[in-house]
């Protein structure tokens, strides 16, 4: 099923990376059994709607870990990523940045710090919508 129609939508275990979601796509999200929204992106970053009170208003729960660019990619907040799904574990939860690139660089360092061939993690991450921060995880696992 589709539910976020943004570049970059793929599963990846119970959580969905995707693009900023509109209100539509949030709510679309919650009548799918989405339980919870992660949202990548730092504060202020966007503000078209206040996000955090939409998601509370559907009832759903609402975490951020703010990622500001290349520089955000680190092995901390991959691991908050990690905590974050597991907080919500065996529920399905949306999680986005502006585009998704975020959310899979974090999913590819992710993947590489819990043991997962580079190749692979890397694999992951562009599944996950890595487009353009590929360049900079080869430095960090080298």
């Amino acid at each position: 099923m589709k539910i976020i129609d943004v570049p970059y939508a793929n599963p990846w275990h119970n959580m969905l990376s995707a693009g900023q979601p509109n209100r539509e796509q949030l709510r679309a999200a919650k009548d799918a059994g989405y339980t919870a929204v992660i949202d990548l992106r730092c504060e202020g970053e966007f503000t078209e709607f206040d996000e955090p009170a939409e998601v509370a208003s559907l009832g759903m729960k609402y975490l951020r870990i703010p990622v500001n660019g290349a520089a955000g990619i680190t092995e901390s907040n991959a691991r908050a990523l990690k905590a974050a799904l597991d907080d919500v574990a065996g529920s399905p939860v949306l999680c986005h940045c502006g585009t998704g690139n975020r959310v899979g660089a974090l999913v590819a360092l992710g993947q590489w710090l819990d043991g997962a061939e580079r190749e692979t993690a890397l694999a992951e991450g562009r599944k996950a919508g890595m487009i353009g921060l590929e360049s900079h995880l080869r430095q960090l696992m080298s």
